[in-house]
């Protein structure tokens, strides 16, 4: 196995930014996940969908449920279940901290990036979210608006 260079960047798979939009993200956590071989070979092609993918605590273990891999087309008979659940490789007081959020306090955990870190693991950047009303989601909408007409502004008389 070859292992990465340690100035290698992170490779980017797959980006949830609808997850931004509906979800306000209080904290950040890396996951590992725990996947097969023809399933690495199709996240290597840079093909993957978590924009409908959510992240369940059930009893000790994490899963990663709805997330889409597609199959990779050489493996043949030996592929996937593109939707399978997938367990997320998290330690005890990870999973302790995770299920405290959801069930005290109400959060939500929504999968916002899946990507190969500088060694060439498979990791997943989970959030622990609470869901935005209405008038939220205008606002981060207005704030992106100003923000890139504000950009537009500066090109023109900069």
């Amino acid at each position: 196995m070859a292992k990465a260079k340690d100035n290698a960047p992170k490779t980017l798979v797959a980006d949830n930014r609808r997850a931004r939009y509906e979800y306000a993200v209080e904290d950040n956590m890396e996951a590992g996940i725990q996947l097969l071989g023809t399933e690495v070979k199709a996240l290597r092609e840079g093909r993957a969908n978590i924009a409908e993918a959510y992240v369940s605590v059930e009893g000790d273990e994490a899963w990663l449920i709805n997330a889409n891999i597609p199959i990779y087309a050489p493996a043949s008979q030996f592929n996937h279940a593109p939707t399978r659940p997938r367990k997320l490789l998290l330690k005890r007081k990870q999973i302790n901290v995770l299920l405290g959020e959801t069930q005290r306090k109400g959060r939500t955990i929504v999968p916002l990036k899946l990507y190969f870190n500088k060694a060439g693991i498979a990791k997943l950047l989970i959030g622990i979210a609470t869901g935005k009303q209405t008038h939220d989601k205008r606002e981060t909408q207005k704030k992106r608006d100003w923000q890139r007409q504000k950009a537009r502004l500066m090109r023109e008389n900069g």
